[in-house]
């Protein structure tokens, strides 16, 4: 009974790898769309897909304006504390005063790429950017300023 199921396994195995060959049999025979990417050697031109999850970013418009209000919900969000939100606070044209980030620190050694910064902003002022080569010597390199420096928070976003 014991060498019957042997010899049924071994049957089961070989059928599987026919089927997995005849997979990649037809592909060789038949190449459809090609989304093998030769990386290193296509660098420059090299596509990411859209559901990338590289870095987290602030986006910029062109008069380096952001959305971020400075309201904390992604550092309170952040399960390992991979964001910093710094504060301070600023005198509008009113001159009522008003919260406005400082710094936005993230420290992308400490990130799991869960997300939850960028599902819970109110403002979506948090995206994924598309970088994906991390590797450095100084792990000081990988805690960055989201903020671009000189940033002022969009004019219609409260």
């Amino acid at each position: 009974m014991n060498v019957i199921g042997y010899i049924k396994g071994i049957i089961k195995g070989i059928i599987s790898l026919i089927k997995g060959m005849m997979v990649t049999g037809h592909y060789f025979v038949h190449p459809g769309k090609i989304v093998t990417q030769q990386y290193p050697e296509n660098r420059k031109k090299l596509e990411m897909f859209t559901a990338f999850k590289g870095e987290v970013t602030m986006p910029h418009n062109e008069a380096n304006e952001h959305k971020c209000t400075g309201c904390g919900i992604c550092e309170m969000n952040c399960p390992n504390g991979s964001i910093e939100v710094i504060t301070k606070t600023e005198v509008n044209e009113e001159g009522k005063k008003k919260r406005a980030i400082d710094k936005h620190i993230y420290h992308l050694d400490m990130c799991t790429f869960c997300e939850l910064c960028i599902k819970t902003c109110p403002s979506n002022a948090l995206a994924w950017g598309q970088e994906f080569e991390h590797a450095v010597f100084d792990r000081s390199k990988l805690t960055k300023v989201l903020n671009k420096p000189g940033s002022k928070l969009m004019k219609g976003v409260e």
